[in-house]
């Protein structure tokens, strides 16, 4: 077994005890955030943290009504700009907690006074020690280059900061029953994954597309795949996927759909009617069992009780399509070439 699907397999554990490790800093960050009445939230990060920073803006704009931006961390450390964070939410995201920029984002937004969170999986971690609250990944280590636990712990202590700002008790409900519906459901989205990932051996490029909550899976999976597969792979918001990138589909192209129920799946089936149309090759995955019966190549995942809980459930598939991927290809997606662990950049 490789370190990666190890650790896919350990993320049921690992989301269990993410909420005990941080319900009291929860409820203070929550107690502060509703005090001051903050309106708006910046995010730091990089990579699949910058993913995770994403899935923080559709929780937040849709639970609290709160506008996110991604920080464009270049303006501090190349520009030396004067950016006022006195009024804002700073959340900096970094597995190691060594991000040189997101640090430089926090350490400005206290300077400012603004509120400043770091979610991390190190303790002692100069990003953990220097934002007001630190958000505990709790995930334990994490060996394979690819980041699989810490990230879907990301997630979910990002939606638990939206569940408990917005005092939403049907979305805490929601995630507090992820844990087990991926306990119950894991060893069957491995077996589809391992399945699926069989016919794409030979890939060389291809698409993920999803829209809302799963859009930023969708750029996990294609990045997880890059990095283990070494697949040119885009991820796209079915949205922005009709302004040009359509242009590149074809028979010999392929490209996976993220549906999951709710809001996103009638744009999820407007493009896989125009991706067959185009006689491009699709792989369907999603929790409508309706859906996944219109086509052949599909994946039918477990149900979570709201679209914002289903990223945990097609997180855990992208991941494991790209670790089988990987070993098909005679790969090793615990060490892909030319990438360490920790990558800092400023």
């Amino acid at each position: 077994m490789t370190k990666m699907l190890d650790e896919i397999l350990q993320q049921p554990k690992v989301l269990a005890g993410v909420e005990e490790a941080n319900k009291s800093t929860l409820e203070k960050l929550a107690a502060e955030l509703n005090e001051k009445n903050i309106g708006h939230a910046v995010f730091a990060a990089r990579g699949s943290s910058d993913h995770a920073a994403i899935y923080g803006q559709y929780l937040l704009g849709v639970y609290k009504g709160v506008v996110c931006s991604l920080a464009t961390p270049s303006t501090l450390t190349l520009y030396d700009a004067d950016l006022n964070m006195s009024s804002d939410l700073v959340i900096g995201i970094s597995q190691s907690g060594k991000a040189a920029d997101v640090l430089a984002y926090i350490e400005k937004a206290n300077k400012d006074g603004g509120v400043t969170v770091a979610i991390t999986n190190n303790l002692d971690s100069p990003l953990a020690k220097t934002a007001k609250y630190h958000l505990y990944i709790n995930a334990g280590l994490e060996e394979s280059v690819a980041a699989t636990k810490t990230f879907t712990a990301q997630l979910y202590l990002l939606a638990l900061l939206t569940a408990y700002w917005s005092a939403d008790e049907k979305l805490l409900s929601s995630l507090r029953n992820v844990p087990k519906t991926l306990e119950e459901g894991i060893e069957g989205i491995l077996e589809n994954a391992k399945a699926k990932s069989e016919r794409y051996r030979y890939m060389v490029d291809g698409f993920v597309l999803a829209r809302g909550f799963n859009y930023p899976i969708a750029k996990e999976m294609a990045l997880k795949t890059q990095e283990t597969c070494y697949i040119k792979m885009q991820g796209r918001a079915i949205s922005d996927f009709y302004h040009g990138p359509l242009a590149q589909v074809h028979a010999d192209v392929p490209v996976i759909v993220l549906a999951p129920s709710g809001k996103a799946l009638n744009d999820a089936r407007e493009m896989a009617d125009r991706i067959q149309s185009l006689g491009a090759q699709i792989l369907l995955v999603t929790d409508d069992k309706a859906f996944a019966q219109e086509i052949e190549n599909s994946v039918l995942l477990p149900l979570a009780e709201t679209e914002a809980a289903s990223v945990y459930v097609f997180t855990v598939f992208a991941q494991a399509f790209a670790q089988y991927l990987s070993v098909s290809k005679g790969l090793n997606p615990d060490s892909p070439r030319s990438l360490n662990k920790v990558t800092i950049t400023k």
